[in-house]
């Protein structure tokens, strides 16, 4: 792999380089629209050393995958010949697939989140049309998640769901966040958890939340660990409305939040059915779906909730952005071992992507992910709601 190669040399190079070749270098690698006009420029003006650009060079091109790093040694190759080869490198024209490849085909993902450079902070913060990220407010980001895995009627207990666990808080520290987790809550105990949150001390210096709930749910609830099999309709649910979540973060409940981007995760069910033609040919398949109706009745689908998402008024829900695991009145899936197909998804796209996306493309690619997504002929498609970001938000991660 040619980032490898990068990797591998990169001492060498940020000592031996001239800055004569690094201009060269940049002008390629500008021409081949691997670097825009603003990272050029930042390279340049940002960094006072010959030794700052080239270090800041290899690192941006190296991110940005094989590639651009192919090409890079390429263009070495040209303009310093004796270099190229005092490294040790080796390379071959990329091929015109290589130059423009396919959108479509599957990216390396990362298995850790790749930071973000310091000259793309600054040149983002240029940007006024992103939410402004400071190094203090990065320190003092907060995250609440909740998790629930056991619950009061064992036939409920989601099996799996402790890797979700484990999986969302291990990316939400890595991008910044202290983490405050719950684990097995009732609807009201989550209810209090939320507003808890909303009146905790950090929230005035961070530049964003995220909220990440996990459970078995329903259209426009997810359901507490006492949930049951309802008898009627109208039969009490151990459930909490994900309506009060934006309540309790708004403007006026949560002043600390106000123009803050607030990132909304809900793994569960929003109803019944199925996301395209399922034929189950297993008594326990090992992916499963968080709907207390799989395999026993569950309850019936609130009216009311995640689909009526009019704003009452613009300033008071402003800046929130959800990602739901489905689609409105069906099921999402979880493997009994990896856990959900969601969570996994989100750990892979924003490992690989955070440091140069901002979270609504972060949100369509894994979108994305699931158009292909198909086992045993089950559908599953997350869904972007109750978006009223005003800006672009960056993770900055590693800041």
């Amino acid at each position: 792999m040619a980032d490898k190669e990068l990797g591998r040399v990169r001492s060498d190079f940020v000592t031996s380089v001239s800055k004569a070749v690094i201009k060269m270098l940049l002008d390629d690698l500008v021409e081949d629209g691997v670097l825009n006009d603003m990272e050029s420029e930042s390279i340049l003006e940002e960094n006072d050393s010959r030794a700052d650009k080239a270090r800041c060079l290899i690192d941006i091109v190296k991110k940005k995958g094989d590639p651009a790093s192919s090409k890079m040694i390429v263009h070495l190759k040209s303009r310093d010949s004796s270099l190229y080869e005092k490294l040790g490198l080796s390379c071959s024209q990329p091929s015109q697939a290589a130059s423009a490849p396919d959108p479509r085909e599957p990216p390396d993902w990362s298995d850790t989140l790749i930071h973000t450079t310091e000259q793309f902070w600054k040149m983002k913060m240029d940007d006024k049309s992103i939410y402004h990220v400071t190094k203090d407010a990065f320190k003092n980001r907060l995250a609440l998640l909740i998790t629930n895995m056991k619950f009061t009627d064992g036939k409920f207990n989601r099996n799996g769901a402790e890797k979700d666990e484990e999986n969302m808080r291990k990316l939400l520290s890595a991008l910044g966040y202290e983490v405050v987790k719950y684990t097995n809550l009732t609807g009201k105990a989550i209810n209090k958890a939320l507003i808890d949150f909303s009146k905790h001390p950090k929230l005035k210096d961070t530049d964003s939340v995220l909220v990440v709930i996990m459970s078995h749910g329903k259209l426009g609830a997810v359901l507490g660990v006492d949930c049951k099999e309802p008898l009627c309709d109208n039969e009490e649910q151990d459930a909490y409305e994900v309506n009060n979540i934006y309540k309790q973060l708004s403007s006026d409940k949560c002043p600390a939040l106000l123009n803050k981007p607030k990132i909304i995760i809900i793994q569960a069910c929003r109803g019944e059915e199925r996301g395209g033609v399922l034929v189950s040919d297993c008594a326990k398949p090992d992916l499963v779906c968080d709907d207390v109706k799989q395999p026993s009745p569950s309850p019936c689908a609130d009216e009311e909730g995640l689909e009526d998402d009019t704003l009452r008024c613009v300033h008071k829900e402003k800046d929130f952005i959800s990602l739901l695991s489905c689609t409105p009145d069906t099921v999402s899936y979880r493997d009994r071992n990896q856990g959900s197909i969601l969570i996994q998804y989100i750990v892979q796209v924003f490992n690989t992507f955070a440091h140069q996306d901002d979270v609504e493309e972060l949100f369509r690619k894994v979108m994305q992910r699931f158009e292909d997504f198909s086992v045993q002929n089950r559908r599953q498609m997350p869904t972007k709601d109750r978006c009223t970001l005003t800006r672009r938000f960056y993770f900055f991660p590693g800041l």
